[in-house]
């Protein structure tokens, strides 16, 4: 999931070593990743110095893809995009980033797509979630959003499809060779959660686990229609959510172990979402 507010100050202290890959054989390129934070790897060392208003990561899963496969990249991904910022410029806290879309060109030959939930705020969804004390104490995210029958961030998730239909047809339009690989999102939180480990009651996990999962489903069924390759991180993510040990996990909790953005991807992840993407390239 993804992460609008970050404080740039958190950019100096990225020291840790660069996370590096093996090579595997090599595929066709150029390669363009496009994305949010949870492609770009917010706060993972070490920050890629091409646009720090991004906050993305010389680690993060496109670019050690590239490395595996032999390509070359045009990582473009950008910590708070939504599909909107596939054609328009995005504003960060420290500069404009351009269009995502620019990146593309006639000869691209392979496209990572991982979008989708800023567009349904899942990210916020998250927060809103947090309860530092058991209930009965605070209020339940689920209850508030499913309220009268109604179903508000499913209602938003569904409302994704047509978007990300839309930018999967300006990707063909700019780079009508390339093979698209839609990325799915990774499995957040277990079922029933582990609180108070992790400070969201057991029906809020599910809750907001089971909006990813509607999401994926979405992203699934949107590339299913456009003749795209959706790429599963969700069922090998089983084992390593925000529940799990620092040393096993791929997503941080609310208050990170490792050099990550909370909520995201670690350095882990990344490496284990590379083998899964790369992999679908390879065999494509």
């Amino acid at each position: 999931m993804m992460l609008r507010r970050l404080v740039p100050a958190f950019a100096a202290v990225l020291l840790a070593s660069f996370l590096s890959a093996g090579v595997a054989s090599a595929a066709p390129g150029p390669y363009v990743a496009l994305g949010d934070s949870a492609a770009a790897g917010p706060l993972i060392p070490n920050p890629d110095l091409s646009f720090l208003g991004c906050l993305r990561s010389t680690a993060n899963y496109p670019k050690l893809v590239a490395q595996q496969l032999g390509l070359t990249i045009k990582d473009v991904t950008c910590s708070g995009a939504d599909t909107v910022d596939m054609t328009n410029p995005q504003e960060t806290d420290l500069g404009t980033a351009p269009p995502q879309f620019d990146a593309l060109t006639p000869d691209t030959a392979v496209v990572t797509l991982h979008i989708g939930g800023n567009d349904a705020g899942l990210t916020g969804l998250a927060e809103s979630c947090l309860n530092l004390l058991p209930p009965p104490f605070g209020d339940s995210c689920m209850e508030e959003n499913t309220a009268g029958g109604r179903d508000v961030y499913g209602e938003r998730v569904a409302a994704v499809g047509p978007k990300v239909a839309a930018v999967l047809d300006g990707i063909h339009a700019r780079s009508p060779n390339a093979r698209v690989f839609v990325v799915g999102y990774t499995h957040y939180i277990r079922n029933n959660g582990c609180y108070p480990r992790v400070q969201v009651w057991g029906k809020d996990a599910n809750y907001v686990q089971a909006k990813v999962d509607q999401l994926n489903g979405v992203l699934a069924d949107a590339a299913a229609a456009d003749g795209a390759t959706y790429v599963d991180l969700r069922t090998p993510g089983v084992g390593h959510d925000v529940c799990q040990s620092s040393s096993v996990r791929w997503v941080e909790p609310f208050i990170p172990g490792n050099v990550a953005a909370p909520l995201h991807p670690n350095a882990r992840g990344m490496a284990g979402m590379a083998q899964v993407v790369g992999a679908a390239i390879s065999a494509g």
